[in-house]
């Protein structure tokens, strides 16, 4: 049974009940950290009330609405890197008041040394490490865009937006090309892009391609963008322009635009009414499959997003052999006044 299994590595996974009796977001770990006391981290989800009693961290991985840091920034108990707070602060229009780090340091969590990897889905996105007091090596991801400087652990709490390995929508690699012809076509060009994450990542692309010009953009995804890039370049306001401007807007904002604008969304999804052009900032089900191998954990749970996909990734996992268990079969259920 998985879930012994990961009692016998000291680790209890469960699940909380919020007042309304359906379930708080996500996962929260039960462990002994190393002088053995009972130490609980919750993971990307959202606050405790004040009159019931909080665990010893809210660890956000990223600042974005799913995985609730809105909420969680909002206690001193929250952790994240500085990157992610400060997106958190512009997104939401509120002051964090939990712990910083810098992505790659070591942060102390009531005795517990938690270390954190960067996952590049989002500029300041952190995965989290510690061990527990029988040296139970933990990493929890968030969403994953390289894998590649994450270290190996024993137990892996893990995404599956792209798990779904029979989903033909779940295999995908950049189309780096097709960007970068669309961006130096002539005329001008939109690029729907998400106001944090994929916006940045649109622009990381495009001053990679050698544009060197002004792009436009709404004002908090500028803000967004000279917070969160070192070298963002010059950028500009949607009502300031040039004949042959190069935009980035939010998917649903491209018919806002001139009808002179050739318009594309950066994304995997097939839903929009323009063309797309397959620039994810996720690892595809193969990707997934391989960071977990490389990683070689004894157990992994897999607890993001909603929906099928990560009880599809886990089941998987199992049928290759690799011991698994999704959020969904957490039989480990507390209500807030038990964490």
């Amino acid at each position: 049974m998985i879930s012994k299994k990961l009692i016998d590595l000291g680790v209890l996974a469960l699940r909380q009940r919020n007042s309304r009796g359906t379930f708080k977001p996500h996962v929260s770990l039960r462990f002994r950290g190393n002088e053995g006391d009972l130490r609980t981290f919750s993971i990307d989800t959202t606050r405790t009330p004040g009159k019931q009693p909080q665990p010893d961290a809210y660890l956000i991985t990223h600042a974005h609405s799913d995985h609730h840091g809105k909420s969680a920034m909002l206690s001193p108990r929250a952790v994240c890197t500085e990157k992610t707070a400060t997106a958190l602060e512009i997104r939401h229009d509120k002051k964090y008041v939990g712990n910083m780090c810098r992505l790659g340091d070591e942060i102390d969590i009531e005795g517990v040394t938690v270390k954190t990897y960067p996952t590049e889905h989002t500029v300041g996105a952190a995965s989290f490490y510690w061990e527990n007091d029988v040296g139970t090596r933990i990493l929890v991801t968030g969403d994953v865009k390289d894998a590649s400087k994450l270290p190996p652990c024993d137990v892996l709490i893990t995404e599956a937006n792209y798990g779904d390995p029979e989903d033909p929508s779940c295999h995908f690699a950049d189309d780096l090309e097709s960007m970068k012809c669309a961006l130096f076509e002539s005329g001008p060009v939109a690029f729907g892009a998400y106001e944090f994450g994929k916006a940045q990542r649109a622009v990381e692309l495009m001053r990679g391609f050698g544009y060197d010009g002004a792009i436009r953009m709404e004002a908090r995804t500028r803000a967004l963008t000279r917070s969160m890039l070192e070298d963002a370049g010059e950028l500009a306001g949607l009502d300031s322009g040039n004949e042959d401007d190069v935009f980035v807007v939010a998917p649903w904002d491209l018919n806002k635009l001139p009808w002179n604008v050739k318009k594309y969304v950066l994304s995997c999804r097939a839903d929009y009414p323009y063309p797309i052009i397959k620039i994810s900032d996720h690892l595809d089900a193969c990707g997934l499959e391989d960071m977990v191998r490389k990683l070689n954990p004894e157990v992994t749970l897999v607890y993001h997003p909603g929906g099928h996909r990560p009880s599809k990734f886990s089941k998987h996992l199992n049928s290759i052999g690799i011991d698994s268990i999704s959020i969904d079969q957490i039989g480990n259920v507390l209500s807030n006044e038990f964490i």
